[in-house]
């Protein structure tokens, strides 16, 4: 993506299912919602065929998000491709089909009343991990619809040294990737910091260790005074950490090893963006909270 490009005009359409429409004699009104949602589809394939064809870095599509995304704060997805995401502070997990602009389901963790500052999700093994601010992962299964499951908690014991948003599973390292939007040790501090908080271990500080890179390589030739990463995913291509920051409206790209792929803008319209995630066919999802209006994904072509 470059950080100039803009596509007019956007697609722009609502990520709830469309209301069923009056038909004239028998026809069925499923059938037209249908329909409705298959020329989505193809609208989307369209573009990202002329994305292919050298408007790669234009956004191919846009959902708007419904009244309980408005503070979208994660997305993640599975291994066989769906996409999930959740809200700021309610413990409910939405199923999103990004291709066709709907809601699938959703389901709580815990009691409806169980609030968290939520900062990121993502799916580990067979089950999804959560994380707050303050380094705390809620674990649990996926849910059927409207169902609610049990959550293990977990402490990574990091809440003093960072604020945390955002987190991705490494499948090289069986770790979860957390970076810090505000360092908190002395001597991280004037780095981009990534923990590696390693699944399958016991509780003592041998589970977790940290990236650093100092914030002027991140920074780069932009007019930031530093990159705050809100959200993190890994490149199903290369295996490399893509990072978007809300505050500096940016997307930035590094090697386990910590090396620079690079940093730049995020092309489009992002008014915050918290949530990133890439598909295995090459579609790079922004998940922005609302803002004051709807919140949104925006897709576009990745590679």
């Amino acid at each position: 993506m470059s950080g100039a490009s803009l596509l007019a005009p956007l697609l722009l359409l609502s990520l709830l299912v469309p209301s069923c429409r009056k038909s004239a004699g028998n026809e069925d009104p499923s059938r037209e919602d249908s329909a409705a949602l298959d020329a989505r589809v193809a609208k989307l394939q369209e573009r990202l065929a002329q994305a292919d064809s050298g408007n790669a870095d234009d956004p191919v599509g846009r959902w708007l998000l419904g009244a309980a995304l408005t503070e979208v704060s994660g997305l993640a997805l599975t291994p066989d491709g769906r996409l999930f995401a959740h809200g700021d502070e309610a413990a409910r997990v939405f199923e999103i089909d990004y291709r066709r602009g709907t809601v699938v389901k959703q389901f709580w963790v815990g009691e409806e009343a169980l609030k968290a500052d939520f900062e990121g999700i993502t799916y580990a093994g067979n089950r999804f991990f959560m994380v707050t601010s303050k380094g705390v992962l809620y674990e649990f299964a996926e849910g059927a619809e409207g169902e609610r499951v049990e959550f293990q908690l977990h402490d990574t014991r990091l809440g003093r040294e960072c604020e945390f948003e955002g987190v991705a599973f490494d499948s090289t390292s069986n770790s979860l990737l957390m970076p810090c939007k505000n360092v908190g040790v002395k001597s991280l501090q004037g780095n981009l910091v990534i923990y590696r908080y390693a699944l399958g271990t016991d509780s003592s500080g041998t589970s977790t260790s940290e990236l650093s890179i100092p914030m002027a390589q991140a920074v780069g030739s932009n007019g930031w005074k530093q990159f705050r990463p809100t959200d993190i995913a890994i490149d199903p291509w290369t295996g490399n950490y893509v990072l978007v920051a809300a505050q500096e409206k940016g997307i930035l790209q590094v090697t386990p090893a910590g090396a620079i792929v690079f940093s730049r803008p995020l092309a489009g319209s992002h008014p915050q963006s918290e949530g990133v995630a890439i598909t295995r066919d090459s579609i790079l999802i922004v998940g922005d909270e609302g803002a004051g209006q709807a919140g949104a994904i925006t897709l576009y072509r990745w590679r």
